[in-house]
């Protein structure tokens, strides 16, 4: 019988845990990404933890015509915006071309608008060469996590860390699968919704967000003078 009783407090709270449980991994000099929004406030914790910088990942659905929220794949930001289509369920739509790349392009702008939003103009963190660990608040299906993950694979992250707070036995054993490392506090099964697992479990919001990542750029800089003295 599934005990529903919530894992965590809130997100600050999944987030220091799921810090803790990190840092015992004793992974070097790691590059922290968010998926925003309800993974920021969590990754906020974490790169707090580890003493590391704190950058987003943002994932913008491509949807099925007519069936928005049916996922044929993703657009995941970067240098060069990557395209991860589902190979099923692009056979079982069979959408045309030209509706992916419109798709594509309304997408990419509504990355850059996002992005613009949330950072301003601060320069990108490239995962590329680097020990990324990607956060999120948790995982239903999983569909937003594995896009973010062929993206980071192919932008060249050198060792790709999964951390979330809670998650599906089953989606964690398909991602152990895809990446170096799984960091995952509980599994609870059966799986209903992710906010379940939470006494607080509110939408994060963009001004939380905007103001959590100009806190993280301000904590990093000033961790940098301490650092070059050691």
């Amino acid at each position: 019988m599934l005990d529903e009783r919530p894992c965590f407090a809130d997100r600050i709270d999944a987030g220091r845990r799921l810090g803790a449980a990190i840092a015992s991994e004793g992974i070097a000099e790691p590059l922290v990404m968010a998926l925003p929004r309800g993974g920021v406030p969590v990754a906020f914790e974490v790169a707090k933890i580890l003493g590391a910088p704190l950058e987003l990942l943002i994932v913008r659905k491509i949807g099925a015509p007519g069936q928005a929220e049916f996922g044929l794949g993703a657009l995941v930001d970067g240098d060069e915006p990557q395209l991860v289509l589902n190979a099923e369920a692009m056979r079982l739509v069979k959408p045309s071309r030209e509706y992916i790349e419109a798709e594509v392009a309304r997408q990419r702008l509504e990355l850059e608008r996002r992005r613009e939003l949330y950072l301003g103009d601060r320069a990108r963190i490239s995962p590329e060469k680097r020990k990324v660990v990607l956060v999120d608040d948790g995982i239903a299906t999983g569909g937003t996590v594995r896009a973010a993950v062929q993206a980071l694979r192919k932008a060249g992250a050198a060792v790709l860390v999964v951390a979330v707070p809670v998650a599906p036995p089953s989606a964690i054993a398909g991602l152990r699968r895809q990446v170096d490392r799984v960091v995952c506090l509980a599994t609870p099964h059966p799986f209903h919704a992710v906010s379940i697992y939470y006494d607080d479990f509110e939408q994060t919001t963009d001004a939380e967000v905007i103001a959590l990542m100009r806190r993280a750029k301000g904590e990093s800089a000033a961790r940098a003078p301490s650092d070059e003295n050691q």
